[in-house]
């Protein structure tokens, strides 16, 4: 590696300090001209909490200003320093998005060499590195995953548990046996009981990878419940839209592919956002990439509808939150960063 300018984006991990170190000795060490620089950036993304820095963002730029002085102490070597944020303002879903940002940081910098903390995930998913990697090499740019220790993770069997894991499968085995019976007589409600419990019993420790926040669940499932009348709603307004177009004489349709990032993330909000526009007569999803979605629209006003995001907000609403349902449509992020794409029928035939 031996570029004079360095990037090195940054999120709070277990080895970002040794990744400092890594990069320190990596620009100290180099020969190039001009003066060698580092740059440690922050990658800001709307996912969560539009408009708003991280609250401990500032807190990290400043640990990593510090470990950079400590390290570069130890040679003599005139390294220059830049720590800032990128992306301010844009929804970042998958290694595409942040291999362009970083790329167009690059190119504004003249930097050709971007070192990676191995721990680097902002997405919460796996596996990250790899495609981002490959995807700054396809920009041109020299990627490397910083050669440092990761910590040793082991994951026992058995798990340190809480009573609400204890609640939540038992509830979902009691669930399960009474579906199963098909019944609600005494009888039934006895052993399903008992077996409820015998399963927690044994399995509470077990089957549950994480805490179960059983508020936080009790919450989803009320929202839920709110979230279900509306798409009633949606269905039976879309229903006489679509009624309209059929009996028109002139059969007034629009049918386009639509292409949006939509800003939900993991399996079940996907889901059921999915489901829910394919429900939604006129519009019909084709293909989800985790949150990037492909739907067909048969009208003008099913595309309006879907692109002003109102299935979206309120599935954010059922699973993030009153407050996370507060962001701009698919359509005014289009806006912003061309993220919507549309394709009128005859154009895929």
């Amino acid at each position: 590696m031996t570029g004079a300018r360095i990037l090195v984006p940054v999120r709070d991990s277990s080895t970002l300090r040794n990744t400092v170190a890594y990069a320190a000795t990596t620009a100290a060490e180099s020969d190039s001209e001009p003066r060698p620089t580092i740059h440690f950036v922050y990658p800001v993304s709307q996912r969560i909490t539009p408009g708003q820095r991280p609250a401990d963002a500032e807190e990290l730029l400043g640990r990593v200003e510090a470990w950079i002085e400590e390290d570069l102490a130890e040679y003599d070597a005139d390294v220059g320093v830049e720590t800032g944020f990128v992306a301010e303002g844009e929804y970042l879903f998958n290694p595409r998005d942040y291999a362009d940002v970083l790329g167009r940081y690059a190119r504004e910098n003249a930097i050709e060499t971007v070192v990676l903390d191995p721990e680097f995930n902002p997405l919460g998913m796996t596996p990250l590195l790899p495609p981002l990697e490959t995807e700054l090499e396809r920009a041109g740019l020299d990627a490397e995953v910083a050669p440092v220790d990761r910590p040793t993770r082991r994951f026992p069997i058995v798990r340190r548990a809480s009573l609400g894991q204890f609640v939540v499968l038992f509830g979902w085995a009691f669930g399960f046996y009474l579906v199963i019976a098909g019944s609600l007589a005494p009888f039934e409600l006895a052993t399903g009981a008992i077996s409820g419990l015998v399963v927690a019993g044994l399995l509470w420790r077990i089957s549950l990878s994480g805490f179960a926040n059983v508020g936080r669940l009790v919450g989803r499932l009320v929202r839920m419940g709110l979230y279900a009348p509306l798409l009633v709603w949606e269905i039976a307004k879309a229903n006489v839209q679509i009624a309209y177009v059929v009996l028109h004489p002139d059969l007034p349709i629009d049918p386009e592919v639509v292409e949006f990032d939509a800003a939900v993330w993991s399996e079940l909000p996907v889901t059921t956002l999915a489901n829910s526009i394919t429900l939604t007569p006129g519009t019909l999803t084709v293909d989800v990439n985790r949150q990037k979605f492909t739907v067909h629209a048969l009208t003008t006003d099913s595309r309006e509808d879907l692109l002003d995001g109102g299935l979206e907000r309120a599935v954010r609403f059922v699973f993030y939150g009153r407050s996370a349902a507060d962001i701009p449509s698919p359509a005014e992020r289009a806006g912003d960063s061309n993220d919507t794409e549309t394709t009128t029928e005859s154009d895929t035939t």
